[in-house]
């Protein structure tokens, strides 16, 4: 029996699942290896092995949610700062929220993996949540979902009316452009130019009047580009000026990862940026400053001058 093929996916199901990549991989990791151990047992006139799998990988996220405290982002612990200078603690006892690194996955499974959608499912009861990814994102049918976590088709319905509920804020995240939008990347575009050259009156003009800034493990956040610009003024008066950035994407979005300058030269690595773009203008920036992060997207520590300008 060969597994692999399925690897992909399951990753991006436990990350739906979890809100963590490492947690993900490990857990698949963990199915994988359950799997293999009751090849034996697999009855191929009950199931297809993957939505076999499905259900070994269902049965350890439960497990694993089970007692633990949602993975949030800044903005869902609590009010907006008022105050753009306020001291940078971060907060590393909270189980933040981490980004999904495309680019090492088939883009098929990165659907329906937005940031906002990802954050608003783990409020969701862990067993409402494994409904609504197996039934709506996965396209299981509700008996297959039912047997999968050994319950009833009744009851996998009324979890996903549940589950949808709960999720009716969120919005419809067909509504934002790809990544790869020629009016995406031109924004983005723009916005990389702002920074580099540190002129925050340029940036403010490419966000929404309402933009979203948050910065975990961080967990202050700020609303509207008042408050936005003058938090990223505040940076280059700390860091200095002359960053760099380069592109990339995270959960079906634009990204970038944002280079520091080195006083002895060439640029360190500082947060990767998570962009939410609606109407040709950035509505919100998730800043991941965790090396865990950096680490699942194989993002370089450091970056030379001419290298950097490779990479663009």
């Amino acid at each position: 029996m060969d597994f692999e093929p399925y690897r992909g996916e399951l990753v991006a199901y436990c990350y739906r699942m979890l809100g963590s990549f490492h947690e993900a991989e490990d857990l698949v990791q963990e199915t994988m290896l359950r799997a293999w151990k009751a090849r034996d047992r697999y009855d191929h006139t009950r199931a297809s092995v993957r939505t076999w799998l499905y259900r070994i990988a269902t049965n350890a996220c439960l497990t694993a949610l089970e007692g633990r405290a949602r993975r949030p982002l800044p903005s869902g612990l609590g009010a907006p700062s008022e105050d753009p200078g306020a001291p940078l603690t971060p907060a590393f006892d909270i189980p933040w929220l981490q980004p999904f690194p495309d680019a090492r996955f088939d883009t098929e499974i990165r659907a329906d993996m937005r940031l906002a959608l990802v954050t608003a499912m783990q409020v969701v009861p862990p067993r409402q949540r494994a409904v609504l990814v197996l039934r709506e994102v996965l396209e299981f049918s509700a008996a297959e979902v039912a047997a999968q976590l050994g319950t009833t088709v009744t009851a996998v319905n009324s979890a996903l009316q549940r589950a949808r509920a709960a999720l009716a804020d969120v919005g419809d995240v067909g509504e934002f452009a790809e990544p790869d939008d020629p009016e995406v990347r031109a924004v983005i575009e723009r916005y990389v130019r702002a920074f580099e050259a540190a002129d925050v009156p340029a940036l403010v003009r490419l966000l929404t009047d309402e933009a979203v800034l948050e910065m975990p493990p961080v967990p202050l956040w700020y609303r509207g580009s008042r408050d936005y610009g003058l938090f990223i003024h505040r940076v280059f008066e700390m860091r200095g000026t002359g960053w760099g950035m380069t592109y990339l994407t995270a959960n079906g979005q634009p990204a970038l990862a944002a280079y520091a300058p080195e006083p002895a030269g060439g640029h360190r690595l500082h947060t990767l940026q998570v962009f939410t773009v609606t109407g040709g203008r950035v509505a919100h920036n998730v800043v991941f400053a965790d090396p865990r992060v950096f680490e699942a997207f194989d993002l370089p520590k450091q970056i030379s001058f001419d290298e950097f300008r490779q990479a663009r």
